[in-house]
């Protein structure tokens, strides 16, 4: 059973680190709205093309647009906060009744 246990801690830790790398992406793709950068950069069209799918089904289903700003961002952001401190934790407590 204590396979099933370090199957677990690992499978929280990666997730805890892919959800950690997109939450830099989501502030990535924030800063870089505020500026101009050069669209076909490859940062710049990687960094876009990896947030798109999860920002624009935000933006045309909620009305989360306040004066021109987008706040699709922020919500991603506490989505992904939430589920850090959800599925991560219990993962983590799971793996820990298995050791």
């Amino acid at each position: 059973m204590f396979i099933i246990g370090y199957f677990l801690a690992a499978l929280a830790t990666v997730i805890n680190y892919v959800l950690t790398f997109y939450l830099f992406i989501i502030i990535a793709r924030a800063v870089l709205s505020w500026v101009s950068p050069d669209p076909y950069n490859p940062i710049v069209r990687f960094i876009h093309s990896v947030t798109e799918p999860i920002l624009y089904p935000i933006r045309t289903r909620l009305p989360v647009s306040l004066g021109g700003i987008d706040l699709s961002p922020i919500i991603v952001f506490l989505a992904i906060v939430f589920l850090q401190q959800f599925l991560v934790n219990t993962l983590a407590g799971f793996s820990a009744m298995f050791l």
